[in-house]
């Protein structure tokens, strides 16, 4: 079968599968999503989901993360590892966004990548579920790993698994695809022990890398 015929087949059983597929990240605006996807780094979103309702009641805004005292940041993320760095990272990002955006989070791709601690990926999470742009796919460790499973590319590496997956899709399921695969790795597709049994898009994946 043709890969953008399979893959449009797979997307369809992953939409059938999970119509309530979304970011996993819980926030109520742009701000809230940015931090909460660098704290994801090396995290689970769960662990993120216990983190951040004290955290957003405590810091209100860009200002307030930007002008948070040396250490205090540090100790209400710590549970999300690698801490001194998310720490670093958000209060950077904070100052830029009160510096140049007014207090705003930015719109674009390019102003979004300007901001410390944010690559391709948070920048793509930002856009596609707080301002519903389809700026890219995001690619995370579930993304990767079903992606290449599924035979929709051989890439290895985050940037270029993003573009051989932007070529597939419309671009208006960029961000929904994502979510879709990121459910499924949960779901069924573990990395180590996958569900095929009891996979929706089984007879149109190639178990790539399955014994």
């Amino acid at each position: 079968m043709e890969l953008r015929t399979r893959t449009e087949k797979i997307v369809g059983a992953l939409q059938r599968a999970y119509p309530e597929a979304k970011c996993s990240l819980e926030h109520e605006e742009p701000l809230q999503l940015l931090v909460a996807t660098i704290l994801s780094a090396q995290c689970t979103d769960e662990r993120v989901n216990r983190v951040t309702p004290a955290l957003f009641r405590k810091y209100r805004d860009a200002t307030d993360f930007a002008a948070s005292p040396p250490g205090e940041l540090e100790r209400d993320i710590r549970s999300t590892g690698f801490f001194n760095n998310k720490a670093k990272s958000i209060r950077g990002a904070c100052r830029l966004i009160v510096e140049k955006h007014g207090g705003r989070v930015p719109e674009t791709m390019e102003e979004l990548l300007e901001l410390p601690g944010v690559a391709r990926k948070t920048a793509n999470v930002v856009l596609g579920n707080a301002f519903g742009k389809n700026e890219g796919v995001v690619v995370d460790t579930h993304v990767t790993r079903l992606s290449r499973r599924m035979g929709l590319t051989r890439q290895k590496t985050p940037e270029k698994i993003e573009v051989a997956l932007m070529k597939l899709l419309p671009r208006e399921g960029w961000a929904l695809f994502s979510h879709l695969l990121i459910h499924h790795g949960r779901a069924v597709c573990d990395a180590r022990k996958p569900e095929c049994g009891a996979c929706c898009v089984e007879k149109w994946c190639p178990r790539v890398g399955v014994k």
